[in-house]
This record gives structure tokens, C-alpha cells and sequence, in this order.
């Protein structure tokens, strides 16, 4: 099983960057994609970004190519997710997930961090 707390949220102007956190606890921690994803206001929560327990494999959707870095460091048990050139359309709350595997996953998450706010202004 896996905890996860999420820090880092704030708001910021567009073009700024963020770096959220997501601190894990539980043995099994390096053996889990960990994935970012992000509801918007009146929106479905959608995938964002996930890395492979080892941390070689990453996959973004497209909207946040070049600008969003998912990074993991399983000596510390946490996952970032490294926010550049901000939009006002990321706006939204994040959560971290965690699901059991050794693949790249968008969907199927057994984990949920509580979420933390991001918000970008224009």
C-alpha cells in the first residue's frame, strides 16, 4: 500500500513555474507507476503525466509536452512533477496517484494523494 501527500500548489503568474511534490510512504513504493493528473473546474479529471517505477519511462499528454517534467527519487519516496511556462488552462487541482506495476499507466490508479491547488493567472 502506498500514502501519498502532496505539496507545492500555490498560484502564479503565466509563464511561471511550480514544482509539486508527492511524499510516499509504504515498502513497495519503487515498484509503482506514479502518475500527476489534474481537475479543472466543472471538468473531468484527466491524466497528465506518469513515470515507470524505475524511472527511465515517462509519458505527458501532448498539451503539456516541453513545459511539465515528471521525476521521481525512490531514496526519498517522492514524486515531482517540475511545472514551467505556466497557462492559465493548467489551472486546476492536482493529485498524485499511485498504481501497481511496472508499465506506464494512465488510468487504473489504486492510489490518490488529496490533491493541491494550482491556479495561474493571466
Amino acid at each position: 500500500q502506498v500514502q501519498l501527500v502532496e505539496s507545492g500548489g500555490g498560484l502564479v503568474q503565466a509563464g511561471g513555474s511550480l514544482r509539486l511534490s508527492c511524499a510516499a510512504s509504504g515498502r513497495t513504493f519503487s515498484r509503482y507507476c506514479m502518475g500527476w493528473f489534474r481537475q479543472a473546474p466543472g471538468k473531468e479529471r484527466e491524466f497528465v503525466a506518469a513515470i515507470s517505477w524505475g524511472g527511465i519511462n515517462t509519458l505527458y499528454i501532448d498539451s503539456v509536452k516541453g513545459r511539465f517534467t515528471i521525476s521521481r527519487d525512490n531514496a526519498k519516496n517522492t514524486v515531482y512533477l517540475q511545472m514551467n511556462s505556466l497557462k492559465p488552462e493548467d489551472t486546476a487541482v492536482y493529485y498524485c496517484g499511485a498504481r501497481d506495476g511496472s508499465y506506464l499507466y494512465t488510468n487504473g490508479y489504486d492510489y490518490w494523494g488529496q490533491g493541491t491547488q494550482v491556479t495561474v493567472s493571466s
